[in-house]
C-alpha cells in the first residue's frame, strides 16, 4: 500500500535523481544514493518538513557530498581519462535549454574541476535555481558563505564552459555530418566537421582500448579515429541518439555498442568529442532515463 511518505518520494524522484547524477557524474552511485535517501526519508516525522522537495534535496545532498569521497578514491586507480556516465535522455530534456546543458557532457566535464562544495552549491543554484539559504541550510554554512562559494564556482565554470550554446538543430547537423563521415570512412569529411583545435577525450577504464590524456587538433583526432575503425575487424555502424540532453552517437560494431560519442559544437563545428567505451559506464545507454528541475 502507497504511503504519503511513498507519493512524496516517487513525486520527487527524477529531480532526486538529477541532483545527484549532476554531483557524481555517476548513474549507478546516483541510485544508490537515492537508496540510502529513501531510507532515510522513510524515518523522518513528516509533521516537521515544511518543504518536501528542499528537504528531500537536502538529504540527496549530503548523501551525494559522502559519496564523492567513494568517488575520489576510485578515480585515483582510474586507468585512463574519466568522463561522466552518458545517460541516454527522453526528448523533453532537449527542449529544457537550461536542463540540458545542466547535465551535457561538456558541462558535466567541467564540473569535475570544482571542488565538491563548489559542485554541489554550483549545481544546486546554477541547475535547480535553489536560493542561499535553502543551499545554506543543506550545507551547514551560512547563506553570506555560500554567496562566496557560489561566486567563485561560477566564476571557474565560465572560464571553461562552451562559448556558446548552439540549437537543437544545429547539433543534430553536426552529429548527421559526423555520421556519415565515420560510416564512409571519409578522412577529408571528418575533417571538414571538426574545428582545427578540436579536443577529444576517451574513456575506456582500461577495460577497452582508448587515449590515455586527451588528443588535441583535427588532425591527430582524425587519424585517432580512423585508426581505430581499421582495428575493430568488425561491421561499424552509427546510431543517433540524445545523450545528456544533447545529441549524439551510438557506435557499435557487429551490431553490439561500443561506446557513446557525445559531441561540444560551436559555430558549426565540433570542437570537443567525448567518447565513453568503458563497458561499466554503457549498462544504461539502451534505455531512456528521466531527468528533471
Amino acid at each position: 500500500m502507497s504511503t504519503p511518505a511513498t507519493e512524496a518520494f516517487v513525486r520527487h524522484r527524477n529531480l532526486l535523481f538529477t541532483v545527484a547524477y549532476e554531483m557524481l557524474g555517476s548513474a549507478a552511485d546516483a541510485e544508490d544514493v537515492l537508496q540510502e535517501a529513501w531510507l532515510r526519508w522513510s524515518g523522518v516525522d513528516r509533521d516537521e518538513v515544511r518543504d518536501e522537495r528542499a528537504y528531500l534535496v537536502r538529504i540527496v545532498t549530503r548523501l551525494s557530498l559522502d559519496q564523492i569521497r567513494t568517488l575520489s578514491r576510485r578515480k585515483e586507480t582510474y586507468v585512463g581519462e574519466w568522463l561522466p556516465e552518458p545517460l541516454r535522455t527522453t526528448p523533453d530534456v532537449a527542449e529544457d535549454v537550461e536542463l540540458a546543458e545542466s547535465v551535457s557532457m561538456a558541462l558535466m566535464v567541467v564540473l569535475e574541476t570544482l571542488a565538491p562544495t563548489e559542485r554541489a552549491v554550483f549545481v544546486l543554484r546554477e541547475a535547480f535555481g535553489f536560493d542561499y539559504a535553502e543551499i545554506a541550510e543543506s550545507l551547514d554554512k551560512s547563506p553570506a558563505a555560500i554567496r562566496q562559494i557560489a561566486h567563485r564556482a561560477r566564476a571557474h565554470v565560465e572560464a571553461r564552459r562552451p562559448r556558446q550554446t548552439v540549437s537543437t538543430r544545429e547539433a543534430r547537423v553536426a552529429v548527421a555530418a559526423m555520421q556519415r563521415a565515420i560510416e564512409a570512412g571519409d578522412f577529408q569529411a571528418l575533417l571538414d566537421v571538426l574545428a582545427p583545435d578540436v579536443v577529444m577525450i576517451a574513456d575506456g577504464g582500461g577495460r577497452k582500448r582508448a587515449a590515455v590524456r586527451p588528443i588535441v587538433g583535427a588532425d591527430r583526432v582524425v587519424r585517432l579515429l580512423t585508426g581505430g575503425m581499421a582495428k575493430h575487424g568488425g561491421v561499424l555502424t552509427s546510431a543517433p541518439a540524445d545523450l545528456n540532453g544533447t545529441p549524439a552517437l551510438l557506435l557499435s560494431v557487429d551490431g553490439e555498442v561500443d561506446g557513446a560519442l557525445a559531441l561540444r559544437v560551436e559555430d558549426g563545428l565540433v570542437t570537443g568529442l567525448y567518447y565513453v567505451r568503458n563497458p561499466e559506464k554503457l549498462s544504461r545507454i539502451a534505455t531512456e532515463t528521466a531527468l528533471s528541475r
